[in-house]
């Protein structure tokens, strides 16, 4: 079954990470996906920029909206995705309580319901 792990970190305030502390974070998602490839269960994985640079997009009323910045105002932005390939749900929960972002944010777990390979839509299992 396949899983996607999506993280959230809290919006950044004034006081930004230390360069020892963004060295570390990233030193610690390499580690996990490493591991995470070494386990031969990562499909996939993506880091996205900040929210500051995010643009939607939406189709209202027949008319093109483009806004600059996230769809919502939160507190929380989504930051990334694991893409995972597990046997079960215990599996997944197993691997997002190693990811770093589990210790400041949240790592929301999302089975696949269907993907597209190949040119075709399929079921994700």
């Amino acid at each position: 079954m396949r899983y996607a792990l999506l993280i959230h970190y809290p919006q950044p305030t004034d006081s930004t990470p230390s360069e020892e502390e963004v060295k570390a974070g990233m030193a610690a998602f390499h580690a996990y996906a490493t591991a995470l490839d070494g386990a031969g269960v990562l499909r996939s994985a993506e880091v996205l920029q900040t929210i500051a640079s995010a643009t939607s997009v939406s189709m209202q009323q027949g008319a093109l909206h483009v806004q600059d910045g996230p769809y919502a105002d939160t507190k929380e932005a989504f930051a990334g995705i694991f893409m995972i390939e597990v046997t079960d749900l215990d599996a997944a929960l197993a691997w997002a309580e190693q990811c770093p972002a589990a210790q400041w944010g949240t790592v929301e777990i999302r089975p696949s319901a269907v993907r597209f390979v190949d040119g075709a839509w399929s079921n994700a299992g």
